[in-house]
């Protein structure tokens, strides 16, 4: 369904995206992309959907790539694949109520007519567990879980195959954020929609996904089966990100850990850039950037992956808030 191939996003002296390569299959299926604030992950999606130009790599949707495609073929391009931002008060127009905004997509794209757009309107509303009155509502007359439903409401209107989530609930309280998910969740089922998942919390990737890729400055360092992966990591960053989760039913002490901030993204250190944070970086990992490869079932890009699988107290530093 969708096709990553060696991604390279520059901004300026920043390479924000440098060579990541992902792939997600028909739906109903989910890639969860995670990582700190400044890893890559939104850039990633916002170049799916072509709001950001790479400098080199490609992106295709049914073997549509998306840099190339132009007139029809763009247009098509652009109804199959949607994106839900983190903050709906940033996509939503102020001045234009509920219905016309999602009527806005659906003329656009020439989905329904005008006789029909009122009762498309009223029918994804209710998709998203909304009221069909609310279409006669101005944004700033419902909550904020509310107008993200109305979002992802409007990302529908168009039946895209693909959705690109980007942080979908992290502006939403918890008993809302529930909610959201749940919608995602079954929406997924009923639509047979394939996602990309960008969120900084690891238990709704797992619920949400069945893979997942780690971002650490641009680069992918681990990736594989969501489960496997977030059970049991093996890179020594995503065992940070792991160990960063507060679990109460830990019986034992949790691993030591020491606090240490990203480098610079403009000057990212040789070999392999998480080495100054990591606990059993040795040489090599100074000077040589290490591939992706298969360890403990899944693609790793670790020198010493081996040693970090065969740990049960890997001391791990904490990432930056």
């Amino acid at each position: 369904m969708l096709e990553v191939r060696d991604l390279v996003v520059r901004y300026g002296p920043v390479v924000a995206v440098d060579g990541v390569s992902l792939s997600v299959p028909a739906g109903p299926a989910g890639l969860g992309l995670v990582g700190e604030s400044g890893s890559g992950k939104t850039t990633i999606g916002r170049a799916i959907v072509r709001l950001t130009a790479p400098a080199s790599g490609g992106v295709t949707v049914d073997g549509v790539d998306a840099f190339r495609a132009r007139g029809r073929e763009l247009r098509a391009y652009r109804k199959s694949v949607q994106i839900v931002f983190q903050d709906p008060d940033s996509t939503l127009d102020p001045r234009m109520r509920v219905g016309a905004a999602i009527t806005e997509a659906l003329r656009a794209h020439g989905t329904v007519d005008r006789a029909g757009a009122a009762a498309r309107v009223a029918g994804l509303l209710r998709d998203v567990g909304l009221d069909p009155e609310h279409a006669g509502r101005l944004p700033h007359q419902l909550s904020g879980g509310q107008r993200q439903r109305v979002a992802i409401a409007r990302a529908l209107a168009v039946e895209p195959r693909m959705l690109v989530l980007d942080e979908p609930t992290s502006a939403l309280d918890v008993t809302v954020q529930a909610r959201v998910l749940e919608l995602i969740a079954r929406l997924r089922d009923e639509h047979s929609l394939a996602y990309l998942l960008i969120s900084h919390n690891l238990a709704v990737v797992e619920q949400l996904c069945e893979q997942v890729a780690v971002l650490y400055l641009g680069q992918v360092v681990e990736q594989g089966e969501a489960a496997r992966v977030l059970a049991r990591p093996v890179h020594p960053y995503t065992r940070a990100l792991r160990a960063a989760v507060p679990d109460l039913s830990e019986a034992l002490p949790r691993p030591e850990t020491r606090r240490a901030d990203p480098p610079d993204p403009a000057k990212p250190p040789s070999g392999c850039r998480f080495h100054p944070r990591c606990p059993i970086a040795v040489d090599r990992c100074r000077t040589e950037r290490p591939q992706l490869r298969e360890v403990g079932g899944r693609l790793t890009a670790c020198h010493r992956a081996e040693v970090s699988l065969g740990s049960s107290d890997l001391r791990s530093p904490a990432p930056a808030a």
